[in-house]
């Protein structure tokens, strides 16, 4: 799934790749050509290819600017175009009453992870690597965007991040509750180093959960539930996550 992507039909044939070609073509002519939403659309078909590299990171509206030779303000327009035609979705900071320096800037979350290894020309993912961490963690927040949906949940979404790099992937509510990802089947402390680091800025945080590839769930001392993926979505699912 992390290498074809969540839309069935691609998913479920063996040519995904040439049905993730077809299917940015068709979006590039019927949403974005057709509807007269770019002025230069092979600039914009450059600027989405670009893009995909900053699926699951901070946004730098800059440096993506530079490396497409146009100007910032029509990134940022570029980014609301994607928003728009629901090709992605940007995850805000969590800014409310920080003890120390946080980030600003939000991350961006393309909607299905198999069109963002297509525009970035990724061959297989393997497990263990950065980019299968990615992948996981776009798939984490491909789930709890869709329940939030389906559900009609109206979960407020946004991610934690020191200015010195620690950070909590999710964050729901008002800090209500935490979540961690990590594409690993060993769990060690430096896992959860976000996690802890986060309720000396943050002491109302619930309940605070790391979502991994271990095989068996548990409870760390200081209360941080580790959760197997599958386990993940079932509770989430079952309305047993958030409670």
């Amino acid at each position: 799934m992390l290498n074809r992507g969540y839309l069935p039909s691609i998913y479920l044939d063996d040519n995904f790749i040439d049905l993730q070609e077809a299917y940015v073509q068709d979006y590039l002519k019927e949403e974005i050509a057709d509807e007269a939403l770019v002025r230069n659309l092979q600039v914009f078909s450059e600027f989405l290819k670009v893009a995909s590299f900053s699926d699951a990171e901070l946004v730098n509206f800059s440096n993506i600017a530079r490396d497409c030779g146009i100007a910032s303000n029509t990134v940022k327009e570029y980014f609301l175009i994607l928003e728009d035609t629901l090709i992605g979705q940007f995850l805000p900071a969590y800014k409310k009453k920080p003890k120390r320096r946080i980030s600003q800037a939000p991350k961006f979350y393309f909607f299905d992870i198999g069109i963002v290894n297509y525009l970035a020309k990724r061959k297989t993912i393997e497990p263990g690597s950065e980019l299968y961490g990615k992948a996981f963690e776009n798939w984490v927040f491909h789930e709890l965007r869709t329940y939030n949906s389906y559900k009609k949940a109206r979960l407020d979404l946004s991610y934690w991040r020191l200015s010195t790099g620690i950070e909590v992937d999710f964050i729901i509510n008002d800090m209500d509750y935490a979540i961690e990802v990590k594409a690993s089947n060993k769990i060690h402390d430096g896992h959860l180093k976000g996690l802890r680091e986060l309720v000396k800025d943050q002491p109302q945080v619930q309940k605070r959960y790391l979502v991994s590839l271990v095989d068996q769930n548990r409870v760390t001392e200081d209360g941080i539930e580790i959760l197997n993926y599958q386990s993940f979505v079932d509770y989430l699912w079952q309305g047993k996550l958030f409670n």
